[in-house]
């Protein structure tokens, strides 16, 4: 899809090389409504967080916003009062530029933990990014927020609401860092479609836990986690209140869409990753154990370094299931690879199915079943190796 058809009514995006901490690429994206929009979000759970997510938690109370202003770089984290004051200038400097109130504009940062986010560069920059934002400026927007992503990730999806066309369109970022609660990413969603703040506010909790808690790289929770969705009602359909309506369903199978095809993003873009898994957990007694047993197994570093290798070592999901603190009967369990079975009732089907499952790990993305084998629960999760490109790019990340 080109730049020029990645369009919502009634918003603009752009971004802009500040300086903030890279050189020569963009690290400042500014996301503006035309109006005062329904607005909704959700934060890290991590206990150290940073002062943007502190600033715009308490600006979201209204459920309103006009804009999102994002540096990359610099997180603006563990920097006490003095990042919360360079948040709110940030803040102040957008609402006065666009003529809002400084509570509907949100902040978002990402980059290098404990540096203090220098002011003056966002300070001269925000001018001209605020004249420069467009209608079809949202892969700058993509762009300008990336760390260690090697491409930008954004998609954007369209319906019909009381037979008038909506649209829904997000961006993210996330490569390193990131593990469900409610995932490691900025990602802001902007959609023409008419909602009210407390629907919308219900809605993305729920489609976060289908989405992005639902990811792991790495399995380390960021102090900056944050997802930001905006409803500006260009749309003209009638404002949506129900979600169990036609119109809400609708909605919700839209706005799903995005988030979750922006968490496959972040998962398939991890940082050295060059296998993306889909791992199922089905036959567990209940949803927690299934989800549990999913998350153990995605985050286990012996087993992603497995997936690197294209080595079938099914013991080490074994392990993981073991430690994964669930009720289940090993001799129960059976795996699939793609479909084929490795492992029947706890043990190894032998050596035809081996191969035929090592060939299947030298694939780019494939899935890995579990069968516990004790009820009719059923959970997924979205993985990828670790490399050798993982530790090298974490031990020079500062650098």
């Amino acid at each position: 899809m080109n730049k020029e058809e990645y369009i919502v009514p009634g918003f603009k995006a752009g971004g802009v090389a500040a300086g903030i901490r890279y050189q020569g690429r963009p690290d400042l994206a500014l996301i503006v409504s035309e109006v005062s929009a329904a607005a909704a979000g959700v934060f890290t759970t991590n206990k150290v967080q940073a002062a943007p997510v502190i600033l715009s938690r308490s600006h979201l109370t209204g459920n309103r916003a006009r804009a999102i202003v994002v540096n990359s770089g610099i997180a603006n984290a563990c920097t006490g009062e003095v990042g919360l004051q360079r948040a709110r200038a940030t803040a102040h400097k957008v609402a006065e530029a666009i003529g809002c109130p400084i509570h509907e504009v949100l902040v978002a940062s990402t980059g290098v933990i404990g540096m203090d986010l220098p002011y003056e560069p966002v300070a001269n920059c925000l001018p001209h990014l605020v004249s420069a934002v467009r209608a079809d400026g949202w892969l700058e927007a993509a762009r300008a927020i990336m760390t260690t992503d090697t491409v930008p990730k954004i998609h954007m999806v369209q319906g019909l609401l009381q037979n008038r066309p909506f649209t829904v369109l997000g961006i993210a970022k996330g490569a390193g860092m990131i593990y469900p609660n409610m995932a490691t990413l900025l990602a802001f969603v902007a959609t023409d479609a008419a909602i009210s703040g407390e629907a919308l506010q219900a809605l993305v909790r729920a489609e976060t836990d289908r989405s992005f808690n639902r990811i792991t790289v790495d399995g380390d929770t960021s102090t900056n986690d944050t997802l930001f969705v905006l409803a500006n009602g260009f749309a003209g359909n009638e404002t949506i209140r129900n979600m169990n309506s036609s119109d809400g369903e609708r909605f919700r199978e839209a706005l799903g869409e995005v988030l979750l095809k922006l968490a496959k993003m972040i998962v398939a873009d991890g940082e050295g990753a060059t296998k993306f898994v889909k791992i199922t957990v089905k036959g567990g007694p209940n949803k927690a154990a299934a989800l549990l047993a999913a998350r153990t197994v995605s985050n286990s570093s012996l087993v992603k370094t497995a997936f690197f290798g294209e080595d079938a070592n099914w013991g080490r999901v074994l392990a993981a299931l073991g430690r994964a603190g669930i009720d289940f009967e090993p001799q129960r369990v059976d795996l699939y690879f793609n479909g084929v079975k490795l492992v029947e009732n706890g043990l190894a089907v032998g050596e035809e199915a081996e191969a035929h499952v090592t060939e299947i790990l030298k694939e780019s993305s494939f899935s890995l079943t579990i069968d516990l084998g004790q009820g009719k629960a059923e959970e997924t999760v979205y993985t990828c190796d670790f490399s050798l490109d993982y530790v090298k790019i974490n031990a020079n990340y500062r650098s």
